[in-house]
């Protein structure tokens, strides 16, 4: 029990070996001690799931132990989304939320994430204090204490979240576009959502992927390349206007243009900070994780936006729109959150949000794209993931922090940062970050450039640089 520990979000574990569901009821009892002592415990928590194995069984023991401290327990009655979780949390004035799901991570793995009464990530300063519960937990272990089924009732997730979905864009302007959209939720528990919101609205929308599978098809729920290949397929051949995708619990989006092009995270990002602070003019400032595309920075300036650059984490974010006006808040990963809605990441939404800019021009994403590239310069992104052996992730950092390090191929370092891992900047050129996952055991190399090759040269280099220490 001692491998139990919290990352950028929640408790992760591979399933059988760390994830168990003698692990599960520990950290559900640590959430309870923190509800109990920090919340209003009388106004019970929300407990939701997605399509992982035995995830709905882990959802209900942790139901059963959360009931057991005289603390009221809404159950999920079928998978949803981590969002609709979040939503229904502040909607219903809830002390909090729970939702047993590993987000992106392969199917191998499950966790358990807590949603604050605010309806989003908990705070670190939340986290420091389940934390602190989860200590002494695993010190004197669950007590015997016997559910009480009577505090446990049944909740039914989708329909409020999508009612309150429905509200956020133009439809009329969506239907006069007439365009065509397919939708891939890898199988996760995001599926049958944006069909749904848009065939209600008069619109086409198909769907592939969205059959339960605890295995996810044998890729990762991750809505980024290769992953998302099955979604280019069905663009294509279907000839659909641009394809959405989300991740296993829905609060990542990744898309794919009309021509087949991905669309990657920190593009999607820029269009949606583009169509909300410049062409629909609200109000609010900007905020971004760190391993994001300095586009957001040209961005913020030239709709006189304050930008706020925070460590990696939606909860950082998070945190700052609890405290400031934050229009919208996005990190590399593909999560995006908006003050339209709620401080919380959520595919679905973003999805919504692009299909509505797309149909406010008239353009595919891949011609808004060329639009944005025209204004601002040309950023290209690029990430890998290094599983290493024991020492070398540590030795990685220490290798790009040193600074006698004064060049990466032909290009010149000219200055670093290291608000969380160590980001190398190489002349004109863009930059160069690594930094160890906060849910895996893995070391991510990221870079961006004003050329697609010259990513790809950064990124080989880096990584065999990585191995070679």
């Amino acid at each position: 029990m001692s491998s139990i520990k919290f990352g950028t979000d929640g408790w992760r574990g591979v399933i059988a070996d760390d994830f168990t569901f003698a692990n599960a009821r520990t950290v559900a009892h640590a959430i309870a001690r923190y509800v109990v002592r920090n919340e209003d415990a009388r106004k019970g928590v929300l407990i939701g799931y997605d399509h992982r194995y035995a995830a709905d069984r882990v959802a209900a023991a942790a139901a059963e132990v959360i009931s057991a401290s005289g603390t009221p327990v809404w159950l999920a009655d079928r998978p949803c989304p981590t969002p609709a979780i979040s939503y229904l949390v502040r909607n219903r004035g809830a002390a909090g939320g729970i939702v047993v799901t590993a987000s992106h991570n392969p199917y191998r793995w499950n966790g358990i994430k807590y949603k604050a009464s605010y309806g989003s990530s908990a705070l670190p300063s939340i986290v420091a204090q389940i934390e602190k519960e989860l200590e002494v937990v695993l010190e004197k272990g669950v007590p015997p204490m016997p559910p009480r089924r009577n505090l446990i009732q049944p909740l039914e997730p989708r329909a409020p979240y999508l009612d309150a979905l429905e509200k956020l864009v133009d439809w009329k302007r969506l239907r006069d576009a007439k365009f065509r959209f397919v939708f891939d939720p890898m199988h996760g528990s995001a599926a049958g959502l944006l069909p749904e919101l848009l065939r209600r609205n008069g619109m086409i929308c198909d769907e592939i992927r969205g059959t339960r599978d605890p295995r996810f098809g044998g890729v990762h729920p991750e809505p980024i390349e290769p992953h998302i290949e099955a979604l280019r397929q069905a663009v294509r051949a279907g000839k659909y206007d641009a394809g959405f995708c989300a991740d296993g619990d829905g609060d990542r989006i990744g898309a794919i243009d009309r021509d087949g092009s991905f669309v990657n995270p920190h593009q999607i990002f820029a269009m949606l900070v583009w169509h909300l602070a410049g062409t629909r003019n609200l109000p609010g400032d900007i905020a971004k994780t760190f391993s994001v595309t300095k586009l957001i920075d040209k961005l913020a300036t030239r709709f006189g936006r304050k930008l706020h650059e925070v460590p990696i984490g939606f909860k950082y974010i998070c945190e700052l729109m609890l405290e400031q006006n934050i229009l919208i808040g996005g990190e590399e990963s593909g999560g995006i959150g908006t003050s339209l809605y709620l401080p919380e990441r959520d595919a679905t939404v973003s999805a919504l949000f692009l299909a509505e800019l797309m149909a406010w021009h008239g353009k595919s994403l891949g011609e808004l794209l060329t639009t944005l590239h025209a204004e601002f310069g040309e950023y290209h992104y690029g990430r890998v993931d290094l599983d290493l052996k024991p020492g070398q992730k540590e030795k990685a950092i220490a290798h790009f922090s040193n600074g006698k390090l004064n060049r990466i191929l032909d290009l010149p370092v000219v200055g670093r940062e290291d608000m969380d891992g160590i980001k190398v900047y190489l002349g004109e050129a863009g930059w160069v970050m690594v930094r160890a996952s906060g849910t895996e055991n893995l070391l991510r190399v990221y870079s961006e450039t004003s050329k697609p090759e010259t990513t790809r040269r950064v990124l080989t280099a880096v990584t065999q640089i990585v191995h070679d220490l």
